[in-house]
């Protein structure tokens, strides 16, 4: 946790005080995604034990996703919201950081078993749901036409997705040998610091006073009624243990960051979709580790 915190501030402050080379953001986002992350997916998917609850991180995904789009679709037109600010919500709200924040904040809670739950999470979870529904959701709120081409392409071939088939695939064959391993795993584990000083260095909370009621419903339902959602959804399905507990966890990560750009794209007014993503940032910082406690992790 100390790592997290460190690398969040510092990038903070390079972003403040030292004036960063141009392109320094894409440049990190780009190893990460293209690079750090398939490592880290293919060190660990081979290692993951099948169980047959592994349905509930996946399932959790698509159930913030899915409430957040129904949630603020009913909400929007009784609240008087524009298209753009609705659409804006659900997207940021219904995905969680759960990549860039919550390897990391996993890894810290719940060590390398933790990480493996959330790597499905996001890579069979998350990640489909931003290429697919959430696509959908910025194109009909944005009134741009929607390409169903664009959205496969964008999934098959995502370095990450291609990995966590491959990595399936070596799992299936019992595994990489352990040179392999040994180049994967430093690799892979550039991620939690690099991923964090990324998010740090475009941390901005620039709240006016028109955005604080949309922002507030929408880091209630990410932040508290999401996870409480998915739990109650485990919990009645039989799901325990550390299924249960990391699959309510990365429900609770803050919003995504590549949801806030895919916001900004198409004109899904920017500014909320920062605001609520700068609030989520910090305040995840300590509903995730109290929701961990409540749960018993």
């Amino acid at each position: 946790m100390l790592l997290l915190f460190a690398c969040l501030i510092l990038g903070a402050l390079v972003a403040r005080y030292a004036k960063p080379p141009a392109g320094i953001v894409p440049g990190i986002n780009w190893w990460v995604l293209n690079v750090a992350l398939p490592a880290l997916v293919l060190e660990l998917i081979p290692k993951l034990k099948f169980d047959p609850q592994l349905w509930f991180p996946v399932a959790a995904m698509w159930l913030t996703f899915g409430g957040a789009w129904l949630l603020f679709g009913l909400l929007g037109p009784r609240l008087g919201w524009s298209r753009q600010r609705t659409g804006a919500l659900i997207l940021v709200c219904g995905l969680g950081n759960t990549a860039y924040m919550g390897y990391p904040m996993i890894e810290a809670l719940h060590g390398k078993a933790g990480l493996a739950l959330a790597v499905v999470a996001d890579q069979i979870g998350a990640f489909p749901v931003l290429a697919s529904a959430g696509i959908v959701v910025a194109s009909v709120y944005s009134g741009r036409t929607l390409q169903l081409r664009l959205i496969v392409r964008r999934i098959v071939t995502f370095p990450a997705f291609i990995a966590l088939v491959v990595g399936i695939v070596a799992g299936l064959c019992g595994g990489w040998p352990a040179l392999l391993d040994g180049v994967f795993a430093p690799i892979g584990a550039t991620l939690t610091p690099l991923a964090l000083f990324s998010v740090g260095l475009q941390f901005k909370f620039h709240p006016g006073q028109r955005q604080l009621g949309a922002a507030g419903w929408g880091l209630g339902w990410k932040l508290l009624l999401a996870p409480l959602l998915c739990w109650a959804l485990g919990t009645a399905t039989g799901v325990d243990g550390l299924v249960l507990t990391v699959g309510v966890l990365q429900a609770a990560m803050a919003p995504m960051v590549s949801a806030t750009i895919l916001a900004d794209e198409y004109g899904l007014e920017p500014a909320l979709a920062n605001t609520v993503l700068g609030a989520g940032i910090v305040l995840s910082l300590l509903t995730v580790p109290l929701g961990n406690w409540l749960l018993g992790g």
